[in-house]
């Protein structure tokens, strides 16, 4: 039986990955933010996982306003990395563990799940830059030290899952990967998030208070998110702060089994965005 090592929930902007191309790790404005990783690293160097599953959100490579499903699951040898627009070079292409996709997928669907299986898939951002911030020896050496296995929320085009719907997700990929005939270390990655608005009025709106207050909860009450509407979480953090179904999902993989926080991280601001971190271990 595979085991669950725990969950990583960080933020994604493509201006890191220009960041990291220019070698800004230093640089005043950056550094807050980089810093931030080091102790996750440092707990990655010592868990070692075998496959990462990635909770993410797709920013139009692979589905458009026209096709937009609500949950997907790759399962693909290799995941192909795409410009997006935004300048940020191509990073190494990940190995997809493609025998965990599978038990994912017919997991899912046992549970009542509708997804969108992709055994071809393209990925941006949302999964390169938690790679490489959390393995940067992977983009040096050429290959990252883990395979994954990308789940995609729909958190673009309205209607969007519920928080709730999002947990019990989380819920039956922990079954799926409790259930995988294998040894592996499988780490949970959610990549979103937190409070950001990239347009409109609103433009700019970041709610600290609030972000503050759901990464606590994901220790010791980790459904006090499914009190809010969609609508009312989108109030609350912004037209792209919906993104932090990404967090809940992961945080249902790890579900009522006792966690530790190792570490959290919260900064603002990174191009007009609020960037978190927070790294939980099953006790």
């Amino acid at each position: 039986m595979a085991h669950i090592i725990g969950s990583i929930s960080t933020s994604h902007v493509p201006a890191i990955g220009g960041a990291l191309a220019r070698q800004k790790q230093e640089d005043p404005y950056w550094k807050p933010f980089f810093d931030g990783y080091d102790k996750a690293r440092e707990w990655l160097a010592q868990t070692r996982p075998d496959v990462v599953v990635i909770v993410h959100n797709d920013h139009g490579l692979n589905f458009f306003l026209d096709k937009m499903p609500t949950f997907s699951v790759g399962a693909a040898d290799v995941y192909q990395t795409a410009d997006e627009g935004w300048g940020i070079p191509a990073l190494v292409q990940p190995k997809g563990c493609v025998d965990l996709s599978w038990q994912i997928v017919e997991t899912l669907v046992e549970d009542d799940f509708d997804i969108t299986t992709c055994q071809e898939a393209l990925i941006d951002h949302a999964v390169s830059l938690p790679l490489a911030l959390l393995w940067p020896e992977g983009q040096a050496a050429g290959a990252w030290p883990v395979e994954i296995v990308p789940v995609c929320i729909n958190t673009v085009l309205a209607p969007y899952p519920s928080a709730a719907r999002c947990y019990r997700l989380g819920q039956s990929l922990r079954r799926a990967i409790e259930s995988w005939d294998d040894d592996r270390r499988v780490l949970v990655i959610a990549s979103g998030g937190l409070s950001h608005q990239l347009d409109g009025e609103r433009a700019g709106f970041i709610n600290r208070s609030f972000d503050q207050q759901f990464m606590d909860s994901l220790v010791d009450d980790p459904t006090w998110i499914t009190q809010y509407t969609n609508d009312e979480l989108v109030e609350l953090t912004g037209t792209q702060g919906i993104e932090l179904l990404m967090w809940v999902a992961a945080r249902g993989v790890l579900d009522d089994t006792p966690v530790r926080k190792l570490h959290s991280h919260y900064h603002v601001p990174i191009s007009n965005t609020a960037t978190g971190l927070v790294v939980l271990e099953q006790a």
